[in-house]
């Protein structure tokens, strides 16, 4: 690999969802991006494959082709809690399309990977970053560090992101530690072979009992459409018992009352339960800091109302791409900083109030009396539960919506964003 090879205008570092769509915005504007990948694709990652309309906004806006095979389209979410059923398709919105996706992340991931190569980005897979590389005047990030094909090898840019994931390497290695003060989920998760694989609707069950207690989160059945479904559950951090469950058995104490006939069963399961970290709600800040960009999980960029994140870290990779687009076009140190620093300014702006919201909820539904409350009285109204669909979801019209959308939005201009 000669020298030339490893310079670019910017490095990303992770090429999940997050990387995949800074590597693409930057790429299609003409600049020379490298894409490292500590994996070989295909490749797994612990979600639960659903695409609420927001995400599947930001991929049309990719020009990625949802109507290819491979997509399961869905009408809405069913929902299950206190002795109800409802079904709320999704809201039609000038903002975004009335469907959803359910792509499984392996067949994802590399999707989208191949798509930002085609773009003009420089995959590279099997590449390890090990350490930042730093200038030792201005402590500013100039690089990295990477064992790839075998060998320690250096990669240099002007500006590096950090689209690594919620355990986020580059980050730590930065001096940049979670906040304390973020909820944090875990998800656990399995495919089981089933006729309900090609469901209308992607479904979230409420009441998720660990023997006699009631913790807050949601179990999941969602359709991939090639004969699987993807089951399972969601935990927030704001319950004391959050410490003493035991997630793998309680999803299998959850699927074991499910109908027979669903066949979420062990012999139906085509592989083992797996769990994963959720940093949510802004948990690792800034989202800049001396040439270094945070995207997608990195920065905390799971939404604490549902436990979204592919549709923040397609929306992320966009904003930190069109700012350092701008960046590198100035012609002054001091004004390519000012230009970065509008990214976690516009973040927040954009999502802090409403992922403020989020952390009141999610801390409030830790009380299993309140989540009890909620389930019982709030599932019955179908109004209310619409309302609910749009806020959980972060799904409104900003400038053209009806009485719900205006609330909701309102809610999070009041709210501080943090």
């Amino acid at each position: 690999m000669t020298d030339s090879t490893r310079q670019a205008d910017v490095i990303v570092v992770g090429a999940g969802p997050a990387g995949a769509s800074t590597a693409y915005w930057l790429a299609q504007s003409g600049l020379d991006v490298l894409l490292l990948e500590k994996a070989t694709f295909p490749r797994d990652k612990i979600c639960g494959d659903g695409l609420t309309p927001r995400a599947v906004r930001a991929l049309i806006g990719m020009g990625v082709d949802i109507d290819a095979p491979g997509w399961a389209r869905n009408k809405g979410l069913r929902i299950y809690g206190g002795g109800v059923k409802i079904e709320l398709p999704w809201p039609e919105l000038a903002s975004f399309p009335d469907y959803g996706l359910v792509r499984t992340r392996t067949d994802l991931d590399r999707l989208l990977a191949e798509h930002a190569a085609k773009a003009g980005a420089r995959l590279l897979q099997g590449c390890a970053v090990t350490a930042p590389i730093l200038d030792e005047r201005t402590d500013r990030i100039v690089g990295v560090t990477a064992r790839h094909a075998g060998e320690e090898v250096e990669f240099r840019a002007p500006l590096v992101v950090a689209a690594d994931g919620n355990s986020t390497r580059l980050s730590l290695a930065m001096g940049l530690r979670r906040r304390e003060d973020r909820p944090m989920g875990v998800a656990v998760r399995r495919y089981y072979e089933t006729p309900r694989h090609d469901d209308e609707y992607m479904e979230a069950w409420l009441e998720l009992w660990d023997g006699q207690r009631l913790l807050p989160g949601y179990g999941w059945v969602f359709p991939v459409g090639d004969g699987t479904s993807n089951v399972g559950l969601g935990l927030l951090n704001t319950s004391k018992a959050f410490q003493n469950v035991d997630y793998r058995g309680m999803l299998k104490r959850w699927t074991a009352n499910m109908p027979e006939e669903w066949r979420f069963a062990e012999e139906h399961a085509t592989g083992p339960i797996r769990g994963a970290a959720l940093p949510m709600g802004f948990n690792r800040q800034p989202h800049y800091t001396r040439g270094m960009l945070l995207v997608g999980d990195a920065g905390g960029m799971i939404n604490p109302f549902n436990g979204e994140g592919i549709d923040y870290a397609l929306e992320s990779g966009r904003l930190a791409a069109e700012i350092m687009i701008q960046a590198l076009a100035r012609r002054t140190a001091a004004q390519r900083e000012r230009t970065l620093y509008e990214y976690p300014r516009i973040l927040k702006a954009d999502h802090g109030g409403y992922f403020t919201l989020a952390r009141i909820f999610v801390h409030a539904i830790g009380d299993p009396r309140v989540m009890k409350f909620l389930t019982s009285h709030g599932l019955p109204h179908p109004t209310l539960m619409r309302f609910t669909l749009k806020l959980l979801a972060n799904l409104t019209d900003r400038h053209s919506g009806d009485a719900m959308d205006r609330l909701i939005n309102a809610m999070q201009k009041v709210a501080p964003a943090a």
